[in-house]
């Protein structure tokens, strides 16, 4: 078993807590109060926004061109999420230029973002990856959910599920893990920094469905 898959494993018990969360089930099936979301939408930006910065930073530490290539195109993935939540902001009329992030929302920014400065483009790659595999775990499960209780698929927060749960999303994930398995050793910070980061992901749920 590779280390992100290893890493991946050790750590389903965040994994569970975030795919069962009332905020995630409630974009499931469609029931999630249109606040909340809205209210995640821009946080969210926000947090994709130093994503994609900390794509940029390991991208300029990379050691050889083929990596260099593979964090700047990762980097154009989380674009394209971003024109996603810019449709979404028009829709709830949530002004994405003025978000004020929460105090959950900058702890996990600052977390990546230190990371990517302070770090080896590996360590990095770790702190990234439970976004990535985890969204597309959850998008996944949300749409079998779906076809299991022949739920409405024309809901709210469909264009969410079909988003994280395409066949455009998975390649992201393997590309970041392949990152991981190349460039991370097995190390006792590897192992902390990925179910830190999968620790921030299970709050930021949970911030989004306190609001």
């Amino acid at each position: 078993m590779s280390l992100s898959q290893t890493l991946w494993q050790a750590n389903q018990d965040l994994a569970a807590a975030s795919l069962n969360h009332p905020f995630v089930q409630g974009i499931g099936d469609g029931s999630l109060p249109k606040e909340k979301f809205a209210y995640y939408v821009g946080q969210d930006a926000f947090f994709l926004e130093a994503f994609a910065r900390a794509y940029s930073i390991a991208a300029a530490k990379a050691p050889d061109w083929k990596s260099f290539q593979t964090f700047h195109s990762l980097a154009d993935g989380v674009l394209q999420e971003l024109n996603l939540h810019q449709s979404y902001a028009q829709s709830w009329n949530v002004d994405i230029k003025s978000v004020e992030p929460g105090s959950t929302t900058r702890q996990y920014t600052d977390f990546l973002l230190s990371t990517a400065w302070a770090q080896s483009i590996g360590i990095t790659a770790v702190a990234m990856s439970p976004c990535m595999r985890l969204y597309a775990h959850i998008g996944q499960q949300l749409a079998d959910q779906q076809i299991a209780k022949s739920g409405d698929p024309t809901h709210d927060y469909q264009d969410w599920i079909t988003t994280y749960s395409s066949d455009d999303f998975e390649p992201l994930a393997k590309q970041l893990e392949s990152l991981v398995d190349q460039y991370s050793p097995d190390s006792s910070l590897t192992r902390s920094t990925y179910r830190y980061a999968m620790v921030c992901e299970r709050d930021f749920f949970q911030a989004a469905w306190q609001q």
